[in-house]
């Protein structure tokens, strides 16, 4: 099965691949092109940096344009039991120590869990999936279990 990603998530995924294709790619190309009328390219910084980028560039579109073409765009809005914790439900859990936290179940591309986006097959995603309002669940992580207690489950309108 192809990676899940939200709507959101994949039109970022296609907005920087066409910045990168219309935008960066053609003028790094223009770039390297007057470097290399400058004469001697072995010592000409614009040409050699102009051709370290455009590789660069060239090896982020290939890569972008595979993950896109593994992935399947998943609509939480769509989801038919939002009662419990599926892919690209936002959930506020509390652990054992009071402290409550706020997750959302995306993507691995989306992933920033500084900003409470957590991978779709991450442990702690992976132990909540599932889950009502009201359930505790284990999480087995490498610094011991954690008890999350889902307190609230929202899916986007």
């Amino acid at each position: 099965m192809a990676d899940p990603i939200t709507p959101a998530g994949m039109a970022a995924l296609k907005a920087r691949y066409d910045h990168l294709f219309a935008t960066e790619r053609p003028q790094m190309v223009e770039t390297v092109s007057w470097a290399a009328g400058n004469g001697d390219r072995s010592e000409n910084g614009d040409y050699i940096y102009g051709r370290k980028r455009l590789r660069e560039i060239d090896r982020e579109l290939a890569h972008l344009s595979k993950r896109m073409a593994n992935l399947q765009v998943v609509d939480p809005r769509r989801q038919p039991d939002k009662a419990r914790i599926f892919f690209g439900a936002t959930v506020k859990v509390v652990d054992e120590d009071d402290r409550e936290q706020t997750l959302t179940l995306v993507g691995r591309d989306e992933a920033d869990a500084g900003r409470g986006r957590i991978a779709w097959n991450s442990p702690v995603a992976i132990a909540l999936k599932g889950a009502t309002a009201g359930q505790t669940r284990t999480v087995r992580l490498p610094a011991g279990e954690r008890h999350l207690e889902v307190l609230e489950i929202a899916y986007p309108s």
